[in-house]
């Protein structure tokens, strides 16, 4: 085995600054008999890898095993192996968890190794055992790992190892989500055509969205196509932030944790509370490093989503005017998705309900008769609820006025015999206030509104024990013999609606009631939200022969349920589907381009967060307080930006903050996995736009552990914040002569939202939950703080980035840090938290402090992160650049240069 190593020197010094270790992966084991050749070099200036060879020496595995103390002298000789040239000193460090006696050692060795106090570093090499267990290696793999040891205040050592990681997620998630993006485009085309027959102009209209739909839907077919033939890294480099195929994916996603390995003092309390006497300690700390989500291959010229966005929704009351349409606000809009859902979702869970309750009664079974009643109960009250609102009504009348042959009550009274007036012209809104014609078709009408004065619920009359209604097909589709669930060529009854609505709380009384009657209760249920007329339930019992099998009597009535549901399904799917075919009709052309804009992007932040939540899962699965927190409150998500606010950053910030705010749409459960293969481990996601779930899969020992209510499949809740403050060269030109209002804003949102966070973590977990850390500050102290530096006019204010990660850390959260392409600000900004974090929780001398910061962003992780993405072991600055960073964002001499980033 050959090692080359390449030793920096310090100006007017010949000591080498670092030492470098070597590990043997677990693909090339070594054995007594290996033999390991170092050849060492002189660099003078690493900027142009400008070397000289200084000598080389062999030694076998069986040689240091077999020396004092695991150590051994070496003699470095010329390239002729005649002339010793220098020593080598090689000692073996276990690369698992340090035994108390090794850290003895360590501190035993600190007067003989004080001119190379600083750091041992380590090349690539193999993770530690906790990092790298069957859980983690599911979703995470191709680690890179980098040791060090740094000295403390009382002059002791402690052991740091980094590890960085791709995450499988990066191109899982924009998978799956192209998925659902597709089969969503897909149904939603289908539903517009189930509107049935509508006038030549929303004909036309229909059409033109239905093209634009098969658009998008085959645009991303063929993006996921290419996405499908992808084999080797699982990250998108940043040098590929702008090609097309990739624009679903997070920018150089990857994993970075800090594992800290040192001796505490007796009656020093550790980050979980506990008393550590003496003893060495083991505490590590996570972040993940993904680039700003944002529509890079869609470009920035016109700005990004927050500013496109609300610059199109002023735009759509003109467009609905143009296109005679409604205009629906994003409430409205966002009403009619989450009705179609319920629907959608609460039938067939009414339907399965009411075919247990057929079961528990041919069984004769009376207890599961009542808890098959009560669950089915809830569901379809559930059901009625969601569809208690004026907008389904409305959208009705809208509907049917855009069907041929509408004709108004006015032009019925008007002009008598006639036929009905074609809707193939399309009145104009001064046309349709002359004619009469209802509120809905006004542009300006707000949907929400009442249509007409409020009358009482009109119940259908009871016919023979039953009500009329035709027979509707078990699958929820349209009657069999009747005609359109909305008439045509004849006026429409606003009150239709009504009576068909409440035919199903009517319903679900009647069944009620023969329960009661067969369990020879009271037949009136108080409980209820309408009591049943007294002659309907003397019809329902005397109807059925109370003697008789309670299956027979029930079933007529669970039948009746069931066509009432499937009826108002039809009906309020249609009515919906019409409010959304609206407006996407007002949205031409602009509407859809900004919906694939808003899904890149959405893509990018879900695959970050999932990988984020993901590790904290696996981090805490032995933290019961974690676990308590997770379940009754959610997580924390601190996403920090180190973008700028001028030319197209400022479009990719505006677009990272609609993608960042769209996570709140997003829920976590924890499922059993079917096996321990990978493939099972992996999370799934299931959902519409308006609301995924990410399911993530735990190996069956470690998902009998969590708690119970997670157990059953609560859904777990993450809050995501972003804080922003630019630190480059284009932020001095922000903050000088451009505006900055978009950063201070997004601070101060999101200021709130971890302020009520915490106000509500308070209420319901108790502080024990959280980790403990050795500066005391109180959290509530920490947000005061933050508050008031928000609201401060201060340039380049990094203070509120390190304020928000302290919090967030203190609150158990998921750490984000993100700038353009993760590579550059953001190597500068992990490492000076992790040496912030060696210095206030683990007494890094102050003294190595800077000494620590440059040796990690020079021969660390993070630079091993440059490599990856460019090719190249520079970060992407230059000297005129970093003369405007804070002196604290500023790499080392040699480290950096123009390089294609």
């Amino acid at each position: 085995m050959d090692c080359c190593f390449r030793l920096l020197k310090r100006r007017g010094s010949r000591d080498p600054l670092f030492l470098t270790g070597v590990t043997f992966p677990p693909e090339y084991p070594a054995s007594p008999e290996t033999l390991v050749k170092l050849t060492v070099y002189d660099v003078r200036d690493k900027a142009r890898d400008n070397s000289s060879f200084l000598g080389s020496a062999t030694f076998s595995v069986s040689d240091l095993l077999r020396s004092k103390d695991d150590q051994l002298t070496l003699n470095l000789r010329s390239s002729d192996g005649v002339l010793a040239v220098g020593t080598v000193l090689v000692s073996r460090v276990n690369m698992g968890e340090m035994e108390e006696g090794d850290m003895d050692h360590i501190t035993a060795d600190v007067q003989q190794a004080q001119k190379c106090t600083l750091v041992c570093e380590s090349s690539q090499g193999t993770p530690n055992d906790k990092d790298n267990s069957p859980l983690t290696g599911a979703v995470f793999k191709n680690p890179v790992c980098k040791v060090y040891k740094f000295q403390t205040v009382d002059s002791k050592w402690m052991l740091v190892r980094e590890q960085m990681e791709e995450c499988t997620l990066s191109f899982s998630i924009p998978r799956q989500l192209l998925h659902l993006y597709i089969q969503e485009d897909m149904r939603r085309i289908q539903e517009l055509r189930d509107l049935g027959e509508l006038s030549p102009h929303w004909d036309n209209l229909r059409k033109e969205v239905i093209g634009r739909y098969g658009q998008v839907i085959a645009a991303y077919q063929e993006t996921l196509a290419e996405l499908n033939k992808i084999t080797g890294p699982s990250f998108k480099p940043s040098c590929s932030k702008a090609q097309r195929y990739l624009e679903f994916i997070p920018i150089n996603l990857h994993t970075q944790r800090m594992r800290v390995t040192c001796p505490r003092q007796t009656g020093e309390r550790t980050r979980h509370g506990s008393e550590a006497s003496g003893v060495l300690t083991d505490a590590f700390y996570d972040v993940i490093t993904v680039g700003a989500p944002a529509a890079h291959f869609q470009g920035f010229k016109g700005g990004g989503l927050q500013r496109l966005l609300s610059r199109h929704e002023a735009e759509k009351k003109s467009f609905s005017t143009a296109y005679q349409c409604i205009y629906y606000s994003p409430e409205h809009t966002a009403k009619a998705q989450e009705v179609l859902h319920s629907v959608g979702h609460l039938q067939p869970l009414i339907s399965g309900l009411a075919d247990q309750l057929l079961q528990a009664a041919q069984q004769h079974s009376m207890a599961g008769l009542r808890e098959a009643l009560k669950t089915l109960a809830g569901k379809t009250e559930q059901f009625v609820h969601a569809l208690k609102d004026e907008l389904v009504k409305s959208a009705l009348l809208a509907l049917h006025a855009a069907q041929p042959g509408y004709v108004t009550k006015n032009q019925n009274q008007t002009l008598p015999g006639h036929q009905g007036h074609s809707h193939q012209d399309h009145p104009s809104p001064s046309q349709r206030g002359q004619q009469g014609q209802s509120p809905p078709q006004n542009p300006g009408h707000s949907p929400g509104q009442p249509l007409a004065t409020d009358s009482p619920v009109v119940v259908c009359n009871n016919v023979d024990g039953g009500f009329q209604t035709a027979p509707i097909r078990e699958d929820g589709q349209a009657p069999l013999k009747r005609q359109d669930s909305i008439p045509c060529h004849k006026e429409y009854d606003e009150e239709e609606w009504d009576r068909v609505w409440a035919d199903v709380a009517k319903s679900l009384n009647c069944v009620i009631a023969m329960v009661d009657k067969l369990q020879e209760q009271e037949p009136i249920n108080n409980n209820q939200e309408q009591p049943i007329p007294k002659q309907v339930l003397a019809d329902v019992i005397t109807s059925h022969n109370p003697e008789g099998d309670w299956r027979e009597q029930l079933c007529p009535l669970v039948v009746r349920l069931k066509e009432c549901v499937a009826e108002v399904v039809v009906r309020a799917r249609r009515a919906m589907t019409f409010v959304l075919l609206q407006e996407a009709a007002c949205s031409i052309p602009q509407g859809l381009f900004l919906k694939q804009r808003r899904d890149v992007v959405f893509s990018q932040a879900l695959a970050a967060l999932a990988c984020g939540f993901v590790m904290r899962l696996y981090a805490g699965m032995e933290d019961k307080g974690f676990l308590r927190q997770l379940h009754l409150v959610g997580l924390v998500a601190q996403f920090e930006s180190l973008l700028s606010t001028y030319s197209e950053e400022i479009g990719m910030l505006e677009d990272m903050e609609v993608g960042i705010s769209d996570l709140h749409r997003v829920a976590f459960k924890i499922t059993q996995a079917k096996t321990d293969d990978p493939c099972d481990l992996q999370p799934v996601v299931i959902g519409r736009r308006d609301h995924y779930t990410v399911e993530v899969p735990l190996p069956r020992l470690a998902f009998q552990t969590l708690p119970h209510e997670i157990k059953e499949g609560k859904a777990l809740q993450v809050y995501p914040v972003l804080f922003n403050v630019g630190i480059n060269e284009q932020q001095t030109i922000a903050d000088r002569f451009g505006d900055i209002s978009l950063q201070e804003r997004i601070n101060q949102r999101n200021f709130e939202i971890l302020d009520s966070y915490y106000k509500s973590l308070s209420d319901k977990v108790p502080s024990e939950c959280l980790p403990c850390f050795q500066t005391q500050t109180d959290l509530k102290d920490l947000l005061g703080t933050l508050g008031q530096n928000v609201v401060t006019k201060k340039r380049k204010n990094v203070e509120i980035l390190w304020l928000a990660g302290t919090i967030c850390r203190r609150l158990n959260g998921i750490r984000f840090t993100s700038c353009k392409s993760a590579k550059d600000r953001t190597s500068m900004s992990v490492t000076l938290e992790q040496c912030a974090l060696l210095r206030d929780e683990h007494q890094l001398n102050k003294d190595y402090f800077i000494r620590a910061l440059d040796c990690m962003r020079r021969e660390g992780c993070r630079i091993e992160n440059v490599q990856k993405n460019i090719k190249c072991r520079k970060y992407a600055f230059n000297m005129l650049q970093l003369m405007a960073f804070p002196k604290i964002y500023r790499p080392p001499e040699g480290t950096y240069g123009k390089v294609d980033s």
